[in-house]
């Protein structure tokens, strides 16, 4: 399929599929989205422990792995990450894509490109705080079982890939969380959230990030 590159309204950068009319980020601000959507809204609420895990559907760019990592240089917890793709990014749109300027984090780039250079299937130490493992598989083989304290659901949307959004899905979401972990996406459609609260989440509406008026936050309670 083919891929371009895209400026989004707050500068940084996406990877555009014109066959689909789909990005990899919101057209209204690649970073300013993973800050709010997964950051604020997910990573700042799971409670304070030593460590935590975490389960990434749609690793993509690597922007949610990257400000990630950026955030546990901020605190004393562990963060154990894997990033679920089907299709990874091909390295000749990775290097087009500028998130380390637009961060204005140079002195980390190396970190970013290590994190689309190390083989998928195995845990890397990437920091004395921070582990990455890429698993390159199909979302509904996923089977983790009571292992993920947060996820970050960033599956292309519902009118492309409907099959990601279904309750098949979710359940295999909350069957991978701990009890009382998050699950954030950027996604509100009704049909989403009756998906989630099916197999047992608490769903909260949230106010969304640029162009969205809302976003989603289901619990594993």
């Amino acid at each position: 399929m083919k891929r371009e590159i895209m400026i989004t309204s707050d500068g940084s950068t996406t990877i555009h599929l014109p066959d689909w009319n789909e990005q990899y980020h919101s057209k209204h601000g690649a970073i300013q989205e993973a800050y709010h959507v997964f950051i604020d809204k997910g990573y700042n609420e799971v409670a304070l422990t030593d460590s935590i895990s975490i389960l990434e559907i749609g690793f993509g760019t690597g922007l949610n792995a990257f400000i990630t990592y950026l955030e546990s240089k901020k605190s004393v917890r562990n963060i154990d990450y894997v990033g679920v793709e089907a299709y990874p990014v091909e390295n000749e749109d990775i290097i087009k894509l500028n998130y380390v300027s637009e961060l204005k984090v140079e002195n980390e780039k190396n970190i970013f490109d290590e994190m689309h250079t190390i083989p998928w299937e195995k845990e890397h130490q990437l920091s004395s705080k921070f582990s990455l493992t890429k698993r390159e598989q199909f979302f509904d083989a996923i089977d983790d079982e009571n292992r993920f304290n947060l996820i970050y659901y960033d599956a292309f949307g519902a009118r492309v890939q409907p099959e990601h959004w279904t309750a098949i899905m979710f359940q295999k979401m909350y069957n991978a969380l701990k009890k009382n972990g998050i699950l954030v996406t950027y996604a509100a459609k009704g049909s989403v959230r009756r998906a989630m609260q099916e197999v047992g989440f608490v769903v909260e509406r949230l106010p969304g990030p640029p162009g969205k008026r809302e976003m989603l936050r289901a619990i594993k309670k």
